[in-house]
């Protein structure tokens, strides 16, 4: 009872937060909400007995890849004048995706294909079980192709941020070899102009 309490509780503010990360205006909130759908989806994860993935959601997710898209988003200086503009005129298309996901969703992972009638939960591991090595065994032989094209799709996602971060700020670059050949002629010019007298000699 406990157990399904708290999955309640983490699911709730799950999908609480991930709507404020699709519906916030300001694109910093956002990101802080998403890192709230993180830490939630690995409370969820702990519940399934899968710490490796929970904490690996934390570490990378959170401690990395969010630090990445704040300082991205507050580098970026976005102007939310023109995003506004076109919520209204987008929003029933938007509601209209929605739905069709969300009935895709209930088809797929709906009461009919879920509970513990057809899904058991997890089994219970002793305390020496690895569930790294469970993890490592699957991951590298029969999602090896989807692992790869993951780790692919993220460096490229890293590749567009900074980027992005550099597209408006030209860098300056300095070429020692034109330093070299400066010369005193074209950078100093000494003017020579005549003395001026007192006020008191320019009376007399």
């Amino acid at each position: 009872m406990v157990e399904l309490t708290i999955f309640y509780l983490f699911a709730v503010v799950l999908v609480f937060a991930g709507l404020m990360v699709i519906t916030a205006r300001n694109p910093v909130h956002a990101a802080l909400f998403l890192v709230l759908t993180f830490f939630t989806s690995s409370g969820l994860w702990l519940l399934l007995e899968a710490e490796f993935l929970a904490i690996t959601l934390v570490l990378v997710y959170v401690g990395a890849v969010m630090v990445l898209f704040l300082f991205v988003v507050m580098m970026l200086d976005i102007n939310l004048a023109p995003l506004r503009e076109g919520f209204a005129r987008y929003l029933p298309v938007g509601v209209l995706i929605a739905l069709v996901l969300a009935v895709q969703i209930a088809l797929v992972v709906g009461p009919d294909a879920t509970g513990h009638d057809k899904v058991p939960p997890p089994a219970r591991q002793a305390a020496d079980f690895s569930n790294t090595e469970a993890l490592g065994n699957v991951l590298y032989t029969k999602h090896v192709y989807a692992f790869e094209i993951a780790a692919v799709i993220l460096l490229v996602a890293i590749i567009a941020a900074i980027a992005l971060t550099m597209r408006r700020r030209p860098t300056k670059a300095q070429i020692p070899s034109d330093q070299v050949a400066v010369r005193r002629q074209d950078r100093v010019r000494l003017v020579k102009m005549p003395a001026e007298g007192s006020p008191r000699e320019g009376g007399q």
